[in-house]
């Protein structure tokens, strides 16, 4: 397949090389609004380039891998509309909802398959937690914990059009909790402090938590924060009536034990996102092409991204008004 990407900023760089790798494509032509990052993407990968979104849809692509700034997500998926072209798409499809259920029309319009970016859902870890809760062996399931803690705040330039920590950081532990526990969230309470007046600047902040009340009874609590100093942590806990598991801790998940004996880390601790999830991505971006060349359903739809959108949404109105949010309000 051919297969066109638009932008190449880090994770577009990421996902360029995955593409290259994978033995689906035959052709990949790259661009992005800095045409000399793009030149020096495709010099390494012996990829084609484009001088802008236009031209590459209309250099005979099959499909798009957007991994544009946030802002673009939503035009650059009309435009795969447009030309009734099949688009994987990094989350999130927009920041607000007006604009995520626009593009949801035009898509269900175009009859296009869209695959929006959560790529927990193609970790094994992840995937093994859902298939437990599936097939009943954790019991009853009582409580979730979920960690989303990186290494160091992102600059500024990117603090800026984020969306802030619910929208971006935790929107994955928002997406992947329903998914593997199989029942929707149904109210969230959520706090957060800045710490770093860079991102009281942008009404954001820097230390978040939020308790998570699902259907049927079981209790989320999500921790995020812009600080972990021995490396990226994301972790899963489910506690059940017949077990309890974890997903992400191994001998890189960055804590350490003060307990007497217990050995220090066997490793350094990730050091990013991409470093710690660099299987799923790859494993995400085969199942959209082997999606996109068998005709199967989207692995993760827009409207599966709005639902993340609205958890995110939910979360950040209840921190701004200090109480418990119903998700129906926001939805």
């Amino acid at each position: 397949m051919r297969i066109g990407l638009i932008g190449t900023g880090r994770i577009g760089a990421f996902h360029a090389r995955l593409l290259a790798a994978n033995p689906l494509v035959d052709r990949l032509i790259l661009t992005d609004q800095d045409p000399a990052l793009a030149h020096r993407v495709a010099a390494e990968l012996g990829a084609g380039c484009a001088s802008d979104p236009e031209e590459l849809v209309s250099a005979g692509v099959d499909a798009l891998v957007i991994a544009a700034a946030t802002h673009a997500h939503a035009p650059l998926l009309h435009l795969a509309a447009d030309r009734g072209l099949p688009a994987f798409c990094e989350k999130p499809v927009a920041l607000d909802l007006p604009t995520t259920d626009a593009v949801a029309e035009h898509v269900a319009r175009a009859g296009i398959l869209v695959h929006i970016g959560f790529q927990r859902r193609f970790d094994a870890g992840y995937l093994a937690a859902r298939d437990a809760v599936r097939r009943g062996a954790l019991g009853q399931v009582h409580v979730l914990r979920m960690a989303s803690h990186d290494p160091a705040p992102p600059p500024e330039s990117y603090l800026a059009g984020s969306g802030g920590i619910f929208r971006d950081l935790a929107i994955h532990d928002l997406d992947i909790a329903p998914w593997v526990l199989d029942r929707p969230v149904i109210e969230i309470y959520a706090d957060g402090t800045a710490r770093d007046p860079l991102f009281a600047r942008h009404r954001d902040v820097d230390v978040a938590a939020a308790i998570l009340r699902f259907e049927g009874g079981p209790i989320g609590v999500l921790t995020a924060s812009r600080y972990e100093p021995r490396g990226y942590d994301t972790r899963l806990e489910l506690l059940g009536s017949r077990d309890s598991l974890v997903v992400g801790m191994d001998e890189r998940t960055p804590m350490r034990s003060l307990e007497p004996g217990a050995p220090p880390p066997a490793q350094p601790g990730w050091r990013d996102f991409m470093d710690r999830f660099a299987p799923a991505y790859r494993a995400e971006l085969a199942a959209f092409l082997d999606a996109v060349r068998s005709g199967r359903p989207s692995p993760c739809s827009v409207e599966e991204a709005r639902r993340a959108l609205v958890l995110a949404l939910a979360a950040e109105r209840s921190r701004a008004e200090r109480r418990p949010v119903a998700v129906a309000e926001v939805a």
